[in-house]
């Protein structure tokens, strides 16, 4: 039999670098702020920390407890707690293909604006004279270009992965620091622009305007599933992480430290990106052009330093949205592993080509619809006709942080909070003495599944408007 070559962490610092660049990435720095920006900021923050204590925290725990307990990636994780809930094992490894499909379209996008800005910084290309809006459109409709730096990024991922768990520890060990140091440099800025406080006071200052009527709905909504995303719940990938981890570490610990690091990262971005909206007098509401539309402007009126910021600042999400990527990758790649080790002959490139490939076809497909840019037929637009706006990435997006990873987390829940009670608590108990078991206990019983039924049914509702029908 070959010898898998995902052996392990080295140490606990190289698992805690992992597990936090994968949850760490543009859930953080792209998804959190313009989903903060559009929900009212202040509420929006105060939702997401309510789920992540009573659903990330449980369900981390969950996932890095599978992991090492079982040895295996998701799908045969779950079937070894509990056979009848293999399916939801299947769905955790699926939801990172979908996830996947268009990560490294946007990884392409980041990779663009990072070599333009170095580019700004040495008087070259048109970052820093062309409207920030026109680049942008520009950039993603140009077809073969975005392909080439889309897989410039994909290219990045596979040879990381490709080295398993030691070349993830060591990329991850070097990025996450970085990235933290260069978020550090930007928010100094940030928060000492003239009028930048009303932009800390936007995330800050406690307001309930955006719950009036309805609006709760899609602020729970929006916060609920940026928790999955944010923290890459439910995706295999901390699972597979999880299986190699030494025994004798703190499971509880490394669930708070993952869980906090990944919010703080968050909270920084906001901290790095309003008070410079505001105090330029953009819209905070700006959507997802928010981080290359918006930034942009903002480092534009920046003056002689603004390139060289924008350097700093693509430079830090190029790092965080590339160690997400490859811990994606990692989850599908774990788990067709465990099924070659069952089949008694392994050989993990075989399982990277398969995990590439299939990533590859999904971001050439969202990268050549541009965001919609080149009008291409889409199953959403079909579903919903063409005044519906839907894209590629809208499809892609749905299945991942919409459908599969709430109801893996819903099956997770159920299977640990009903049919198999303290199977964990002896892992857990390994490295710590569980003290936070009554809590983990009633949230995995009887909060987490409620949540997370609720959550599936309001993304269902984001997309198909079913209380329209009513």
């Amino acid at each position: 039999m070959e010898k898998k070559t995902n052996s392990g962490f080295n140490s606990n610092f190289g698992f805690l670098m992992a597990a936090i660049g994968s949850a760490v990435g543009l859930g953080n720095l792209w998804s959190f702020p313009y989903k903060m920006g559009n929900m009212g900021g202040f509420v929006f923050l105060a939702c997401y920390l309510v789920f992540l204590v009573l659903v990330g925290y449980p369900l981390l725990l969950g996932e890095f407890a599978i992991g090492r307990k079982t040895q295996k990636a998701a799908i045969e994780g779950f079937a070894t707690v509990n056979p009848k809930f293999k399916i939801v094992g299947i769905i955790e490894t699926v939801a990172p293909y979908f996830l996947v499909a268009f990560y490294c379209t946007f990884g392409g996008y980041i990779t663009k604006y990072l070599v333009a800005s170095v580019g700004w910084v040495l008087g070259m290309g048109d970052l820093g004279t062309m409207a920030a809006g026109d680049f942008f459109g520009g950039f993603i409709s140009s077809g073969m270009e975005a392909i080439l730096y889309m897989v410039v990024f994909w290219g990045l991922t596979v040879a990381i992965v490709i080295k398993g768990t030691e070349g993830i520890e060591k990329f991850c060990k070097f990025a996450i620091p970085a990235l933290v140091v260069c978020m550090i440099i930007v928010i100094i800025r940030a928060v000492t622009l003239p009028g930048a406080m009303d932009g800390l006071a936007f995330i800050f200052k406690p307001s309930l305007e955006p719950f009036k009527g309805t609006g709760w709905i899609g602020v729970l909504g929006a916060a609920g599933n940026q928790c999955f995303f944010s923290l890459s719940l439910a995706s295999g990938c901390l699972i597979a992480y999880g299986a190699g981890l030494s025994k004798s570490e703190n499971l509880e610990k490394n669930a708070m430290i993952v869980a906090v690091a990944d919010t703080c990262v968050a909270v920084m971005a906001g901290i790095t990106i309003f008070p410079a909206v505001f105090a330029y007098g953009l819209e905070p509401g700006a959507g997802p052009g928010l981080l290359f539309v918006t930034l942009v402007t903002v480092f534009q009126n920046m003056g002689a330093i603004g390139p060289i910021f924008s350097v700093i600042f693509f430079l830090l999400v190029f790092f965080a949205a590339l160690s997400s990527s490859i811990g994606m990758m990692e989850g599908g790649i774990h788990a067709m592993v465990d099924y070659q080790e069952k089949k008694g002959k392994v050989n993990r490139m075989n399982c990277v080509i398969l995990t590439a490939a299939i990533a590859l076809v999904g971001n050439l497909i969202v990268t050549g619809d541009g965001l919609g840019s080149s009008g291409w037929w889409n199953p959403l637009s079909a579903l919903l006709g063409p005044e519906a706006g839907k894209v590629w990435l809208d499809f892609f997006d749905l299945f991942a942080e919409g459908i599969l990873m709430p109801l893996g987390a819903l099956g997770m829940a159920v299977m640990l909070g009903w049919t198999r009670k303290n199977y964990l608590d002896d892992e857990v108990l390994q490295g710590s003495n569980f003290k936070t078991k009554p809590f983990v206990d009633v949230c995995l019983k009887y909060i987490d599944p409620v949540i997370c039924a609720i959550l599936l049914i309001v993304s269902l509702d984001g997309f198909f408007n079913f209380t329209d029908l009513f």
